[in-house]
Protein backbone atom coordinates (compact mmCIF):
# COMPACT_ATOMS: atom_id res chain seq x y z
CA UNK A 1 0.00 0.00 0.00
CA UNK A 2 1.54 3.41 -1.12
CA UNK A 3 1.56 6.63 0.78
CA UNK A 4 -1.25 7.79 -1.57
CA UNK A 5 -3.37 4.62 -0.91
CA UNK A 6 -2.92 5.61 2.98
CA UNK A 7 -3.30 9.03 2.64
CA UNK A 8 -7.22 8.09 0.47
CA UNK A 9 -8.17 5.63 3.54
CA UNK A 10 -7.23 8.56 6.13
CA UNK A 11 -9.96 10.22 4.22
CA UNK A 12 -12.26 8.05 3.82
CA UNK A 13 -12.25 6.50 7.20
CA UNK A 14 -13.25 10.64 8.39
CA UNK A 15 -16.64 10.03 6.22
CA UNK A 16 -17.31 6.57 8.72
CA UNK A 17 -20.50 6.64 10.78
CA UNK A 18 -20.54 4.29 13.16
CA UNK A 19 -19.04 4.75 16.33
CA UNK A 20 -16.97 2.02 18.68
CA UNK A 21 -19.34 0.74 21.29
CA UNK A 22 -17.00 2.15 23.76
CA UNK A 23 -14.92 5.01 23.56
CA UNK A 24 -10.80 5.05 25.15
CA UNK A 25 -12.04 6.73 27.94
CA UNK A 26 -14.59 4.83 28.84
CA UNK A 27 -12.52 0.91 28.66
CA UNK A 28 -11.62 0.57 32.03
CA UNK A 29 -15.10 1.10 33.78
CA UNK A 30 -16.52 -0.69 30.89
CA UNK A 31 -14.84 -4.15 31.38
CA UNK A 32 -12.53 -3.78 34.17
CA UNK A 33 -11.49 -7.43 34.13
CA UNK A 34 -10.77 -8.04 30.43
CA UNK A 35 -8.70 -4.08 30.13
CA UNK A 36 -6.44 -6.09 33.12
CA UNK A 37 -6.17 -8.70 30.97
CA UNK A 38 -5.46 -6.73 27.96
CA UNK A 39 -2.64 -4.61 30.12
CA UNK A 40 -0.85 -7.58 31.89
CA UNK A 41 -0.88 -10.31 28.47
CA UNK A 42 -1.19 -7.54 25.13
CA UNK A 43 0.01 -9.61 22.69
CA UNK A 44 -2.00 -13.05 23.81
CA UNK A 45 -4.83 -10.35 22.84
CA UNK A 46 -3.84 -8.78 20.35
CA UNK A 47 -3.41 -12.52 18.92
CA UNK A 48 -7.11 -13.42 19.84
CA UNK A 49 -8.54 -10.17 18.66
CA UNK A 50 -6.63 -10.53 14.84
CA UNK A 51 -7.68 -13.85 14.71
CA UNK A 52 -11.13 -12.91 15.65
CA UNK A 53 -11.30 -9.91 13.01
CA UNK A 54 -10.51 -12.70 10.31
CA UNK A 55 -13.67 -14.94 11.29
CA UNK A 56 -11.21 -17.31 12.44
CA UNK A 57 -10.01 -18.22 8.59
CA UNK A 58 -5.94 -17.52 8.97
CA UNK A 59 -5.91 -17.94 5.22
CA UNK A 60 -7.00 -14.30 5.30
CA UNK A 61 -4.08 -13.34 7.47
CA UNK A 62 -1.62 -10.57 6.57
CA UNK A 63 1.26 -9.47 8.59
CA UNK A 64 0.18 -6.38 9.97
CA UNK A 65 -3.82 -6.57 8.40
CA UNK A 66 -1.71 -5.47 4.54
CA UNK A 67 -1.12 -2.07 6.15
CA UNK A 68 2.53 -1.18 6.29
CA UNK A 69 5.29 -2.23 3.33
CA UNK A 70 6.07 -5.30 4.86
CA UNK A 71 2.74 -7.22 4.64
CA UNK A 72 2.57 -9.74 2.44
CA UNK A 73 5.87 -10.14 2.00
CA UNK A 74 6.86 -12.49 4.92
CA UNK A 75 6.23 -15.72 3.97
CA UNK A 76 2.31 -15.32 6.02
CA UNK A 77 0.73 -17.90 3.64
CA UNK A 78 2.50 -20.80 4.39
CA UNK A 79 2.41 -20.73 8.46
CA UNK A 80 0.08 -17.45 9.76
CA UNK A 81 0.13 -18.29 13.17
CA UNK A 82 3.61 -18.11 13.27
CA UNK A 83 3.59 -15.43 12.01
CA UNK A 84 1.09 -13.55 13.78
CA UNK A 85 2.72 -14.78 17.05
CA UNK A 86 5.56 -12.91 15.49
CA UNK A 87 3.68 -9.89 14.39
CA UNK A 88 1.78 -9.45 18.50
CA UNK A 89 5.44 -10.23 20.19
CA UNK A 90 7.79 -8.03 17.86
CA UNK A 91 5.29 -5.67 16.59
CA UNK A 92 2.80 -5.43 19.02
CA UNK A 93 1.83 -1.68 18.54
CA UNK A 94 1.35 -2.46 14.78
CA UNK A 95 -0.32 -5.23 15.50
CA UNK A 96 -3.00 -3.51 17.65
CA UNK A 97 -2.84 -0.70 15.28
CA UNK A 98 -3.64 -2.84 11.93
CA UNK A 99 -6.26 -4.53 13.94
CA UNK A 100 -8.31 -1.51 14.63
CA UNK A 101 -7.73 -0.13 11.12
CA UNK A 102 -9.17 -3.51 9.75
CA UNK A 103 -12.38 -2.89 12.02
CA UNK A 104 -12.87 0.22 11.29
CA UNK A 105 -12.29 -0.37 7.39
CA UNK A 106 -14.38 -3.09 7.41
CA UNK A 107 -17.33 -2.08 9.35
CA UNK A 108 -16.88 1.56 8.29
CA UNK A 109 -16.17 2.85 11.91
CA UNK A 110 -15.07 6.37 13.05
CA UNK A 111 -12.26 7.22 15.51
CA UNK A 112 -13.47 9.95 17.56
CA UNK A 113 -11.50 13.19 18.56
CA UNK A 114 -10.89 11.91 22.10
CA UNK A 115 -9.67 8.87 20.85
CA UNK A 116 -7.54 10.42 18.58
CA UNK A 117 -6.43 12.65 21.13
CA UNK A 118 -5.36 10.29 23.07
CA UNK A 119 -3.71 8.31 20.85
CA UNK A 120 -2.13 11.62 19.97
CA UNK A 121 -0.73 12.01 23.42
CA UNK A 122 0.82 8.70 23.77
CA UNK A 123 2.58 9.47 20.12
CA UNK A 124 3.88 12.76 21.07
CA UNK A 125 4.75 11.94 24.82
CA UNK A 126 7.12 8.67 22.69
CA UNK A 127 8.76 11.24 20.81
CA UNK A 128 9.64 13.86 23.91
CA UNK A 129 11.11 10.98 25.86
CA UNK A 130 12.92 10.27 22.45
CA UNK A 131 14.08 13.85 22.11
CA UNK A 132 15.25 13.97 26.00
CA UNK A 133 17.00 11.03 25.49
CA UNK A 134 19.06 12.25 22.33
CA UNK A 135 20.00 15.63 24.35
CA UNK A 136 20.96 13.93 27.40
CA UNK A 137 23.70 12.08 24.88
CA UNK A 138 24.65 14.80 23.12
CA UNK A 139 25.09 17.26 26.33
CA UNK A 140 25.96 14.70 29.14
CA UNK A 141 23.78 16.35 31.07
CA UNK A 142 22.88 14.07 33.73
CA UNK A 143 19.09 16.23 34.73
CA UNK A 144 18.39 16.20 31.44
CA UNK A 145 19.41 12.37 31.43
CA UNK A 146 17.07 11.53 34.65
CA UNK A 147 14.17 13.85 32.66
CA UNK A 148 14.66 11.53 29.87
CA UNK A 149 14.16 8.31 31.84
CA UNK A 150 11.54 9.25 33.57
CA UNK A 151 9.43 10.44 30.48
CA UNK A 152 10.68 7.37 28.85
CA UNK A 153 8.97 5.16 31.93
CA UNK A 154 6.16 7.41 31.65
CA UNK A 155 5.69 7.33 27.53
CA UNK A 156 5.63 3.18 28.27
CA UNK A 157 3.15 3.40 30.76
CA UNK A 158 0.98 5.37 28.94
CA UNK A 159 1.78 3.29 25.63
CA UNK A 160 1.03 0.23 27.40
CA UNK A 161 -2.23 1.58 29.29
CA UNK A 162 -3.80 2.40 25.40
CA UNK A 163 -3.21 -0.38 24.05
CA UNK A 164 -4.79 -2.37 26.56
CA UNK A 165 -8.03 0.27 25.99
CA UNK A 166 -7.85 -0.06 22.48
CA UNK A 167 -8.07 -3.73 22.07
CA UNK A 168 -10.67 -3.09 24.98
CA UNK A 169 -12.26 -1.10 22.23
CA UNK A 170 -13.00 -3.82 20.06
CA UNK A 171 -13.25 -6.76 22.19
Amino acid sequence: MGLDDQVEKMEVRKSYRNVWHTNLLSTISADTPYCLFSLFCGPCVSYMLRKRALYNDMSRYVCCAGYLPCSGKCGESKCPELCLGTEVVCCFCNSVASTRFLLQDEFNIQTTQCDNCIIGFMFCLQQLACICSLVACITGNDEIGDLAQMLSCLSDLVYCSVCACIQVCYK
